[in-house]
């Protein structure tokens, strides 16, 4: 009807213009479903105590290191790295045996003083003393670069390995030594020689070819325990060879300076005087 008014209940409108109209119905609201808050209220601290458990776990089981060592793209900061961890722990262990002596020097036992003249004593010998005088000088070295490429045999027998430096140390030993270098480093009874790649680690610290093996003795006595050893024997007629060509020299030297050893020993620690024997 035109001119008229059209009451409209709660649940209808009326849309259009005129007297053309449509009825449109109004569906009544539905209340939204309300959220569970307790669920998110105890899982989330749960998920955040997960995540702190991990981090300990792993944190404990790294020790400090690295747990992804694959990341270590180049091997030059891996061994730098190594060689960092080393030098820290030298530097640790000598500041515990600089108060252990400095302890054991303030005791006014006769005990203590004995066993201090015994150190003294074996530490010559042990290799803790520097040692200069006559000896030879070997250099051990890979083949050149050419025969290493052009080679078409083991390429093994191109190359120095840790038995060959072991060989010449242990002959210089049978020879009377009474000190040995590796790179310039001194060689005890407990040094470790091992290879690391393409280098020999020598007390935690890698070095590259060539090896420079010095010893402090006899020259006489050193040149023939040389000579009579069979695996040098056979190294060097593999030196000789052309196809080979892996490095041998040998130099006599007036003077062969061996400083102390300087690295890592084994760790000793101290106990207490039981009475009852000290009473004795």
């Amino acid at each position: 009807m035109t001119g008229g008014s059209h009451a409209r209940g709660p649940e209808s409108d009326d849309v259009g213009s005129g007297s053309s109209r449509r009825r449109r119905l109004r569906l009544p609201s539905r209340p939204q479903p309300r959220r569970p808050r307790g669920a998110w209220r105890i899982g989330t601290p749960v998920v955040v105590l997960l995540c702190g458990g991990l981090f300990v776990v792993s944190a404990a089981n790294s020790d400090g290191t690295d747990l992804r060592p694959g990341r270590y793209t180049d091997l030059a900061s891996l061994v730098k790295d190594e060689s960092d961890q080393y030098d820290a722990l030298r530097e640790r262990v000598a500041d515990l045996d600089s108060q252990v002596q400095t302890l054991s020097a303030s005791l006014s036992d006769k005990d203590v003083r004995r066993f201090h003249q015994r150190v003294a004593e074996l530490k010559d010998p042990a290799g803790l003393v520097p040692r200069t005088g006559p000896g030879v000088t070997i250099t051990l070295s890979d083949a050149p670069e050419d025969v290493i490429n052009s080679t078409t045999g083991d390429v093994n027998l191109l190359l120095v390995h840790q038995q060959d430096i072991q060989a010449v140390v242990n002959a210089l030993w049978r020879g009377g030594a009474t000190a040995v270098t590796v790179q310039g480093q001194r060689i005890v009874s407990t040094t470790g020689i091992k290879c690391e790649g393409n280098a020999v680690q020598l007390q935690g610290v890698p070095y590259p070819q060539p090896y420079v093996i010095s010893a402090v003795g006899d020259q006489g006595e050193l040149l023939t325990s040389i000579e009579e050893d069979d695996y040098l024997q056979a190294y060097r007629e593999q030196a000789a060879d052309p196809a080979i060509s892996v490095g041998w020299d040998l130099q006599l030297e007036s003077t062969v300076v061996a400083p102390a050893y300087d690295g890592l020993l084994d760790l000793s620690y101290a106990v207490p005087i039981d009475d009852a024997s000290s009473s004795g």
